[in-house]
């Protein structure tokens, strides 16, 4: 999947988002803030997590958050109601079999399939943010109570700064 893909997926499902093409790459936080213009805390990335089961394939668990902050495994775990050993992240060719996006790409959906996400709260301390669009030279814009709305993810407190 590409950020036609996501193009077509938020023309679709009537979301208020842009996708913005940049002249450079951004594989980090940091370069994707430098090349929008704006702080790392607008910055939104999406953490693929799998938790291993008792039995089968690990559950794939997309954490949406703040580019600025670590995602805190332990409340992670402790909100999942798993040990913290039941927790890894997902590697780059998981990543992309699961949402259908290159790491350093993936949006907050728009996926290959539905995924069960979390939304931390951190998020909710801006009111614009940019998230992974689809390619490595672009982002997705979009205000903070539309991501909400289209996610419809619970709200967590999952970062430490």
């Amino acid at each position: 999947m590409n950020a036609a893909d996501l193009d077509s997926f938020i023309t679709s499902h009537a979301i208020a988002a842009q996708i913005v093409f940049l002249a450079d790459e951004t594989p980090t936080v940091e370069t994707a803030a430098t090349a929008a213009g704006i702080t790392p805390v607008q910055i939104v990335k999406s953490v693929l997590f799998l938790v291993k089961e008792e039995v089968g394939a690990p559950r794939p668990v997309l954490v949406i958050g703040n580019g600025y902050h670590r995602i805190n495994w332990r409340r992670l775990a402790d909100h999942l109601a798993v040990s913290r050993r039941r927790l890894r992240l997902a590697d780059a060719e998981q990543v992309q079999a699961i949402t259908g996006f290159p790491v350093g790409t993936v949006p907050p959906f728009g996926h290959r399939t539905p995924l069960p996400t979390l939304l931390d709260e951190q998020v909710l301390a801006q009111t614009l943010v940019y998230a992974g669009g689809g390619a490595i030279n672009a982002l997705m814009r979009l205000h903070v109570a539309e991501l909400q709305r289209v996610l419809q993810a619970p709200v967590v407190n999952l970062t430490k700064p």
